[in-house]
C-alpha cells in the first residue's frame, strides 16, 4: 500500500481536488470490500500479508485479492468486476488464461512437470523461437530475470571481457549488476533504493543515458565492455521511445568495439510477434524475453547468433569441472516447453497482434484526446500494445526525464479512481496493455473512467 503524504505536486492538476479523489476512492475501496479488508488480517504468516512484497506497492489501502481472472477480467473475493490493462504487468498480456496453453498444462501435467531431460517440444520450441526472433541458437530459463543474468555471463565468457553497460533508468530484472545509475555529481553509483548490496556495483558495470551516442562511444572506447544490455524502448521508468537512428548507431558502435549487443524484450513483445526487434530490424547478438511469452508461466527464453554461441561453446568446453553459474533445476521443464510450444504456435499469431494494435490505436487516440480536452501538459506513448500516459509535454529522450516524469502520490490517486470504477491497470506508472481478450467495450470504457478521473483533477 503506497502511503501517500503530500499532494503538492503533478503538472496540470489542483492538490485540493487530488487529495478529495484520493480520500473519495478510498473511502469507497475500504467500503465496499468487507472480505478484501477481512483478507489483509488473515495471512498472519505471509510477511506484510502478501506472498510477494511487491503487492504492497499498489495504490490500494489494503492488497486486493483476486478469486479469478480470465481473459481481460478480474474478479476479486468481493465480487467486484474489473477490466485489466495491468495484465500482471505484461505477463499476461495475451490474455489470463489463454485456452491453448491451459489444455497444454493440464496435458502435460499428466506426463510429469519436471525431469531436467529434454522433452519432445524441446525441438519445436527451439525451431520456434529461431523462426519468430531470428537468432538461431536458444535456452530456457524460468523468469526474464534469469535469462538476462546468464545471457551476461555468457557474454563476458564468450568475449573475455568483464564489464557490462546499462542505460540510465532501465530495468532488466533483479540483476544486481544492472542497479546501476548516473549519480546526482554525474558518475555511475548503485541506485540508493538497492537493498542487501555491499559492492560497489559500478566497478565492472557502466551507465549512460539512453539515446546518447556519444556516451556510448566513450563508454565503450577502452574495449573492455562485454556486453551493452538494453530494452529496445525503455518501458520500466515512464515510456521512453529511441530517437532516430538511435538503434542503427548503437549497433554499429557496439560493432566497431567488439562489445555484444543484448535485446531484453520482457516488455516490448508487445510491439509485434517477433517483437521490436523484428518489426525494426534490430540485428542483437543476443536476446532475451520472458514473462508472456509463455503465457503467463515462469519461463523465459534467451537467445544468441552463431559467432557467441561458437565463442561460448568453447569457453565452456575449456573451462574446470564444477558449476557454471548459468541454469536452474527447473530451466527447461516439460511443462516450460509445452506451455511455450502452445503460446508460440496457437496464442501470440499474427491475427492476435492484428487485434491488439487495433484495440491499442482506439486506446492511444482516446487518450490523447481527453489530455487534450482537459488541458493536460502530458502525453501518450505508445509501443505496439503497449499504452501510456506520461506525464510531461512532450516525448522523454532519456531516463533522468522519465525520473522527473514520475509523482507517485498523483499516480496513487489515479490508480485507486480507476480501480473502484471498475478499471485496473499498471501499479507503478500509468501503464496499459491491449490483449487479444481486450474488447472495444473495455478500451471505451478506460477512455470514460480517465476522462471522469482526469476532469476531477484539472484545476
Amino acid at each position: 500500500m503506497n502511503a501517500v503524504t503530500s499532494f503538492a505536486e503533478g503538472p496540470g492538476v489542483s492538490p485540493a481536488r487530488t487529495a478529495a479523489l484520493r480520500a473519495e476512492a478510498e473511502a469507497l475501496y475500504l467500503g465496499t470490500r468487507p472480505k478484501t479488508r477481512a483478507a489483509a488480517g488473515a495471512a498472519a504468516h505471509l510477511l506484510d500479508g502478501v506472498p510477494m512484497h511487491w503487492m504492497v506497492d499498489w495504490s490500494t489501502p489494503v492488497p486486493l485479492v483476486i478469486a479469478e481472472a480470465s481473459g481481460a477480467r478480474l474478479l476479486d473475493v468481493d465480487g467486484h468486476g474489473y477490466d485489466d490493462f495491468c495484465l500482471g504487468d505484461t505477463a499476461s498480456l495475451f490474455g489470463h488464461g489463454p485456452a491453448p496453453v491451459a489444455e497444454a498444462l493440464a496435458r502435460q501435467g499428466q506426463r510429469g512437470l519436471a525431469t531436467m531431460l529434454p522433452s519432445p517440444d524441446a525441438a519445436i520450441v527451439g525451431d520456434l523461437l529461431s523462426a519468430r526472433f531470428g537468432l538461431p541458437y536458444w535456452q530456457i530459463a524460468t523468469t526474464a530475470t534469469d535469462a538476462n543474468r546468464f545471457a551476461l555471463r555468457a557474454a563476458r565468457a564468450a568475449t573475455g571481457r568483464p564489464r557490462i553497460l546499462v542505460f540510465d533508468g532501465a530495468y532488466h530484472g533483479a540483476v544486481d549488476e544492472t542497479f546501476v545509475e548516473i549519480g546526482p555529481d554525474g558518475r555511475a553509483a548503485n541506485r540508493p533504493a538497492l537493498m542487501g548490496e555491499p559492492r560497489d556495483l559500478a566497478q565492472l558495470t557502466r551507465v549512460v543515458p539512453f539515446n546518447d551516442l556519444d556516451a556510448l562511444e566513450a563508454a565503450l572506447a577502452d574495449r573492455t565492455v562485454a556486453c551493452v544490455i538494453t530494452e529496445p524502448v525503455m518501458t520500466n521508468c515512464a515510456m521512453v521511445l529511441p530517437r532516430p537512428g538511435f538503434h542503427e548507431g548503437l549497433r554499429e558502435i557496439t560493432r566497431r568495439h567488439g562489445t555484444l549487443l543484448l535485446i531484453d524484450e520482457t516488455h516490448t513483445l508487445s510491439t509485434g510477434p517477433g517483437g521490436y526487434t523484428r518489426a525494426h530490424g534490430l540485428e542483437p547478438d543476443m536476446f532475451v524475453a520472458g514473462k508472456a511469452v509463455a503465457g503467463g508461466i515462469p519461463a523465459a527464453v534467451w537467445g544468441m547468433n552463431a559467432e557467441v554461441a561458437e565463442r561460448f561453446r568453447t569457453a565452456r568446453i575449456n573451462r574446470p569441472d564444477g558449476h557454471s553459474g548459468m541454469g536452474t533445476t527447473l530451466s527447461g521443464s516439460p511443462l516450460q516447453l509445452a506451455a511455450l510450444r502452445a503460446n508460440l504456435e496457437e496464442v501470440a499469431t499474427d491475427a492476435a497482434y492484428a487485434h491488439m494494435n487495433r484495440l491499442a490505436d482506439r486506446m492511444e487516440a482516446g487518450l490523447a484526446q481527453v489530455l487534450s480536452e482537459a488541458r493536460m501538459p502530458w502525453h501518450v506513448a505508445r509501443c505496439g500494445a503497449r499504452v501510456e500516459v506520461v506525464r510531461a509535454p512532450a516525448p522523454l529522450t532519456d531516463g533522468r526525464q522519465a525520473k522527473g516524469a514520475h509523482f507517485p502520490a498523483l499516480e496513487a490517486t489515479i490508480h485507486l479512481a480507476l480501480l473502484v470504477r471498475g478499471v485496473l491497470i499498471s501499479p507503478f506508472h500509468d501503464m496499459m496493455l491491449a490483449s487479444p481478450a481486450t474488447s472495444e467495450a473495455q478500451v471505451d470504457n478506460l477512455v470514460a473512467a480517465t476522462r471522469n478521473v482526469v476532469e476531477r483533477l484539472a484545476g
